[in-house]
């Protein structure tokens, strides 16, 4: 397990800005981020890939309201499960065929995950995560007002939904297993369908949904894996992001992340998670966390560009 990896790659980097989400921009744009993880898996790395999900499930969420009217609509855990399904898709479909293109016989399977929440989690009465595509003031005006919860993000008006602290990886002892056996694991897409266990019933599904950086960080402890990757669209973690001063951070200590976290440098809404995601990884016993874009991978690898984070 000494080279053993979980690698995160963000929805919105699945979707470039400009885009429209068609199935052949995703496509594409996984192809380009299949390159991160052929280099990782050439370079002697397990891995275990995990996924966003924000503008695909949002979609999902739309047809179906879209189609209320013609077949019933199914609740935000299963929009859940089918975006999950759809991205794993695609990343196993794509990153089997750069494998053999580059002669390297690795399998690659698709986990559909669950994730253990607190069924007492304050954010299940506080709508906070962003989905779906972004609104103009009039048409999130509209929303407001059929009750959908909305928030003013600086690219417009987007959805937000209920998203619990995930506590465990319900499939995370399988998913060790098939790393053992050396098969490479997309798993807790979307930060996986968030469950409760109910006495006398086991486990239930919640309308939320899970971060998946700190569900990817969850993924790690549970495969012991000793270096965690986030890919997402900024390439590197800022001080005062989006400022006139802003400023990019190379290499840090935990004790550095930690201090500039708690003095609330990182937002809730961008890259708080992920630097939170950081912190809990590496107290657990990682190694290393590298935050980067996907066009930087490879590079942020090899600590030539991103931001590196060590104990």
């Amino acid at each position: 397990m000494s080279k053993r990896a979980v690698l995160a790659l963000g929805g919105n980097a699945l979707i470039k800005r400009g885009q429209k989400g068609t199935i052949y921009e995703q496509f594409a744009n996984t192809r380009e981020s299949c390159k991160s993880i052929v280099a990782m898996i050439r370079d002697g790395w397990d891995v275990a890939v995990t996924h966003g999900n924000g503008p695909q499930v949002g979609a999902i969420v739309l047809q179906n309201q879209a189609a209320r009217d013609l077949t019933p609509e199914m609740p935000l855990g299963i929009c859940v499960a089918e975006s999950e399904g759809l991205i794993g898709y695609m990343i196993q479909q794509c990153l089997a065929n750069a494998l053999h293109r580059e002669r390297l016989k690795k399998s690659v399977i698709t986990i559909v995950t669950q994730v253990i929440v607190d069924s007492k989690d304050p954010s299940l009465q506080n709508p906070t995560k962003p989905i779906g595509p972004y609104y103009s003031e009039q048409q999130a005006g509209e929303k407001r007002q059929a009750g959908v919860p909305m928030v003013k993000l600086p690219r417009g008006w987007r959805m937000v939904v209920p998203s619990p602290d995930p506590l465990r990886i319900v499939e995370g002892p399988i998913i060790r297993r098939l790393l053992d056996e050396g098969i490479i694991v997309v798993a807790s897409g979307g930060g996986g369908m968030p469950v409760v266990e109910r006495e006398d019933w086991g486990l239930d599904g919640l309308e939320a949904v899970v971060d998946k950086d700190l569900a990817a960080e969850r993924l790690a402890e549970a495969v012991s894996a000793k270096l965690l990757v986030i890919l997402t669209d900024i390439d590197r973690v800022y001080l005062n992001y989006g400022s006139a001063d802003q400023q990019p951070l190379d290499r840090l200590s935990l004790a550095e992340v930690k201090a500039l976290y708690a003095k609330g440098q990182f937002p809730a809404g961008s890259m708080g998670p992920k630097v939170l995601s950081a912190i809990r990884f590496l107290e657990f016993g990682g190694k290393k966390v590298v935050i980067s874009n996907i066009e930087s991978g490879g590079l942020s690898l090899q600590g030539k560009t991103g931001t590196t984070i060590v104990p």
